[in-house]
This record gives structure tokens, C-alpha cells and sequence, in this order.
């Protein structure tokens, strides 16, 4: 993938609310009960930390989603803008040596194309 042109990250300050609810939507998908409240909890009273893009991408697993894609193109148009992202949503799964990206996938991805070595603003737990 060709990288962009390097411009500035703006980040928000807090999450948006409506990031936790599609976070909540998809740990459900994984886990359930309490283990999901207690993540979910977790999430909202964690601070905001940075995590390099290159090492979010690697601790996932997942694969990069391409410019093309309609969300990371919606992403990288505000990253353009210079509008503020809402930071990501991490949940640490320790038994299989991974990062679930709860919530901000196609974000990462479009930071991803603009510098790898971009710092990502998140919440983990």
C-alpha cells in the first residue's frame, strides 16, 4: 500500500459515546455476561494511552483494509480535515496472545496509511 502524505493526527479527548455502544455490540459477539460488563467497564474507566499504528496492526492479527474502503476513505478525509478521531477501543486477549480492536478498526486503518509509525490514541484493557 502507498503511504500518503504525512500530516498531523488530531485525536478527541474522550471516546464518543456512540464508539462504546458499537464496541459493546461486537465484544458481545465474543464474550459474554459478566466477563463482557467487566470489559466494558474497563474500557470506559481506562485513561487514554498511545500504541503505535504498525504495532496495534501486528498485535490484531487482522488485515489492513485498503484506501479504497468506504470507512477508511470516510477516516481519512477528517485526518485530512484535520478533525479530531475518536480514540480506539482495545481489549487485551491474553490466552490467545492477541489485541480484539473493539471498536476504531477502520481508523486504525487509515492512520496505518499515513504513517505506521503514527501514534494511535486509545483505551485498553
Amino acid at each position: 500500500m502507498a503511504k500518503l502524505k504525512p500530516t498531523g493526527i488530531h485525536w478527541l479527548e474522550v471516546v464518543q459515546e456512540h464508539n462504546y455502544k458499537a464496541a459493546e455490540s461486537y465484544l458481545s459477539l465474543i464474550y459474554g455476561g459478566n466477563r463482557l460488563v467487566e470489559l466494558l467497564a474497563g474500557l470506559r474507566g481506562a485513561p487514554i494511552v498511545q500504541f503505535k499504528a504498525k504495532d496495534i496492526f501486528r498485535a490484531s492479527r487482522l488485515s489492513l483494509l485498503g484506501v479504497s474502503n468506504s470507512h477508511v476513505e470516510s477516516d481519512i478525509e477528517k485526518i485530512k480535515q484535520e478533525q479530531g478521531l475518536s480514540p480506539i477501543l482495545l481489549v487485551r486477549d491474553e490466552p490467545n496472545g492477541t489485541v480484539v480492536i473493539a471498536d476504531g478498526y477502520h481508523r486504525m486503518c487509515a492512520v496505518y496509511a499515513f504513517n505506521e509509525d503514527a501514534w494511535i490514541h486509545c483505551k485498553i484493557t
